[in-house]
């Protein structure tokens, strides 16, 4: 029987077929599939491109004014938006055998067939074409299957051409991930069904790349939803996401995947475990902060619930758990004995239907006021946003709580949720205190710029708002917290804090805060940000800790994403310009010593304007300098430079600049040097500048030189130090991928 040649419609874009009632006759062995092209290469070549619509090579996902392209495969795909839908152009393949029954590929676009499609020529003659599936305005960009049944062209030689020839709207053709194969891609599309027979599902994070949205179903409930990049091999793989479903094994759950496409990748990527799979040389790597917390795999950014209890410092941190960019935010948790060393012991708060899981506090419910508590057990109190417009269905943001019975290993969702409902905006991040004066809870939350809102509590459920707290520059986590003036401890004083560490001095009643100074700033540098400070620290310190936010290029190939700074205390003292908060590194940090090397009285100036000493790895230096005559100082640690200029009273480091030293004081400099981050605290904390910078795991060169006149080193100390992960152990077996 003759081929009948047929045009069917196959997710929304023409497709030209081939079927053939002789093709369902007689089975044979499946073989390999044969990869025709992914483009993920620079050039197109050993194709061949004509005009202009299909740019230099392979488009690394969604061009300039494109909407976003999703559902390619990999990194790169053909897409020929380069210069928008007005150029036009064609890529043809070199030729090759057609040794399997199906030709598929991934297709989206234009779905012109006589202006925007792929088509195969065997013998130079065009016989099957595909196009994408858009003609109208609005449309989607994203990838879908297309399969040719090309049975009766075995053993022929084909050559396979992209065409665009359109300049109005949708005139612009997407294609990737060409093979042939034996199996129809189309038959694999029925929704995946898994049986949980291990406590994890494991699936493979890469850097960058197309991102594909699940939910993972038990009948019509949703256990989890995320979007994550699968690493298509093993050769991009970051990390393994992790997806606990003990709670569910022998049962089987359902997979919705967008796009369909993607469909295929899940299945094949997909593995179970009984433990995660880390990187093998976790906390090794060459970029990984060293004294600083960062978590084991994905993204991270604010610190989150903040409390001390029974021993205990508990860190919870905004955490990506499937990428290492922002999204799918959930409460990561670790917890350490000295503010040093950490154990991160897994995530704590997870999505829900009331959406994604953003900042906040925690609290310790000593008298279970809540009546969430056990006689035996207060209850560990977690407030947070639900932020609902990054739900799967979405909503409103409002504010919830999880409480905790067993030390922060597990939690639960308070039944009652939301304890504060929507009320503008993106409301979110509830700092939440007890307030002794008043016998009450007090919640700060942010509202709307410019502004916080102070709500009451007797029961941490019940919540009245008593105040609005006018703060100009505010834009998110809220902190406010009493600090007593150094030396005098009956005057206290609260700071109302702002994300980037902008403040106010004044007092608070437990019902209104009153400003008694402008906005004061906290940080000079580039990578300080929505920092928090411990609640029920012992021996009443306020210790600070912030997100040191930056845009990743520190971290070039780690399998995790952002950091905090060190662990700070703060203090409030009297100066000239009135009060002003004070920050140092905690003295805990000095556990941490290895080598150590001290000097005095070096002099700097004309028969010796620089002195220099070899440094290692990981660094705590201390700092004094005395100015003479030199019209300036330069530092220089590890090849990033500090310019202290005494009589503009200014120091300057990585285009950050401190403009009012004062200029006839010796300058008192502490650094903090870790594989990927730079802090300095000038003038015993008045003054800190956070930078994030690729160090990298050598050692290198300090060096102090005066330009222009004399200078004297009064005091210089240079402390190595150790990893704070040397006895870490990694939690649980080590399974392979596979295992």
């Amino acid at each position: 029987m003759n081929p009948i040649a047929v045009i069917v419609l196959l997710a929304g874009g023409w497709v030209v077929a081939g079927i053939s009632a002789a093709s369902e006759n007689g089975e044979r062995p499946v073989r390999p599939d044969i990869l025709v092209d992914d483009f993920e290469r620079d050039s197109y070549a050993p194709w061949v491109a004509e005009g202009e619509a299909f740019g230099p090579g392979p488009a690394p996902g969604t061009l300039p004014r494109q909407m976003e392209v999703t559902g390619y495969h990999g990194r790169r795909l053909v897409n020929s938006y380069y210069g928008g839908d007005s150029t036009v152009g064609m890529l043809t393949s070199p030729p090759f055998t057609i040794e399997r029954r199906y030709l598929a590929f991934l297709i989206g676009g234009g779905g012109y067939p006589e202006e925007t499609y792929m088509e195969l020529l065997v013998d130079g003659k065009s016989v099957r074409r595909a196009t994408g599936p858009n003609t109208a305005p609005g449309g989607s960009e994203e990838l879908d299957w297309a399969v040719w049944d090309v049975h009766e062209f075995e053993g022929r030689t084909a050559v396979l051409r992209i065409v665009d020839r359109r300049t109005g709207g949708w005139g612009h053709i997407n294609v990737d991930y060409i093979f042939q194969t034996d199996r129809n891609p189309l038959e694999q599309l029925k929704p995946l069904e898994t049986t949980v027979q291990s406590r994890y599902l494991l699936l493979p994070v890469a850097g960058e790349g197309p991102r594909t949205h699940c939910r993972i179903l038990l009948g019509d409930r949703v256990l989890r939803y995320f979007d994550i990049q699968i690493a298509a091999d093993d050769s991009d793989v970051r990390f393994w996401a992790a997806i606990d479903l003990r709670d569910y094994r022998g049962q089987t759950v359902r997979w919705e995947i967008r796009p369909r496409s993607a469909r295929v990748l899940v299945e094949k990527r997909l593995r179970q475990s009984d433990a995660p799979v880390w990187p093998e040389n976790l906390y090794r790597e060459a970029y990984r902060p060293q004294f600083h917390f960062s978590p084991r795999v994905g993204w991270t950014n604010d610190p989150n619930g903040l409390v001390y209890y029974d021993g205990e410092y508990h860190l919870f941190f905004q955490h990506n758990p499937f990428g290492i960019q922002w999204g799918n935010m959930t409460w990561g948790h670790a917890v350490s004995r000295d503010l040093v060393h950490w154990e991160e012991i897994g995530d704590a708060i997870l999505p829900d239907e009331r959406g994604t899981i953003f900042s906040g506090s925690a609290v310790v419910d000593l008298d279970n006021t809540s009546g969430l508590g056990r006689p035996d057990q207060p209850p560990l109190c977690a407030f947070y946003t639900a932020a609902g417009g990054h739900s799967y269905q979405p909503c409103p943001f409002t504010q919830c709580i999880a409480y905790s019975l067993d030390h922060g290993r597990t939690w639960s969702k308070y039944p009652g949720n939301p304890v504060v409902d929507f009320i503008a905006d993106e409301n979110r991040d509830p700092k939440v205190f007890w307030h002794e004066a008043s016998r009450c809870w007090i919640m700060v939350l942010y509202v709307r710029r410019d502004a916080f809102s102070i709500f009451s509590s007797p029961n941490l459920k019940e919540w009245t708002l008593e105040s609005e707290a006018a703060f100009p520059t505010a834009h998110e986590c809220p902190e406010l917290f009493p600090l007593a003036v150094e030396g005098e401890p009956n005057e206290v004083h609260w700071i109302l804090w702002t994300a980037s560490g902008n403040h106010l001095i004044g007092r608070f009643d437990g019902r209104r805060f009153t400003a008694e100074s402008d906005v004061l700033r906290s940080e000079w540098g580039k990578n300080c940000y929505a920092g928090q400070t411990w609640n029920n620290a012992p021996g009443g310190r306020r210790v600070f800790i912030g997100w040191m936010n930056s845009d990743g290029s520190a971290y070039p190939g780690m399998p995790f994403n952002q950091q905090m700074t060190v662990p700070r205390e703060l203090t409030l003292r009297r100066t000239p310009q009135g009060l002003r908060l004070f920050a140092r590194p905690i003295q805990e940090l000095e556990s941490l010593r290895a080598k150590s090397a001290r000097f005095q009285g070096v002099a700097l100036g004309n028969d010796s304007p620089s002195q220099s000493w070899p440094v290692g790895d990981l660094l705590d230096i201390r700092l004094a300098v005395q100015n003479r005559s030199a019209e300036q100082i330069i530092l220089e640690v590890k090849g990033v430079r500090l310019s202290w200029s005494p009589v503009r009273g200014e120091l300057e480091c990585l285009d950050r600049r401190i403009t009012d030293l004062p200029r006839d004081r010796p300058l008192h400099l502490r650094l903090l040097v870790d594989r990927t981050s730079l802090e300095i605290f000038a003038l015993d904390g008045s003054y800190v500048m956070s930078f994030c910078w690729p160090f990298g795991p050598k050692p290198g060169q300090f060096t102090i030189t005066a330009r222009g006149g004399d200078a004297v080193i009064e005091s210089l100390e240079i402390h190595e130090l150790r990893s704070i992960w040397e006895n870490i152990t990694r939690q649980g077996e080590q399974e392979k991928p596979g295992g």
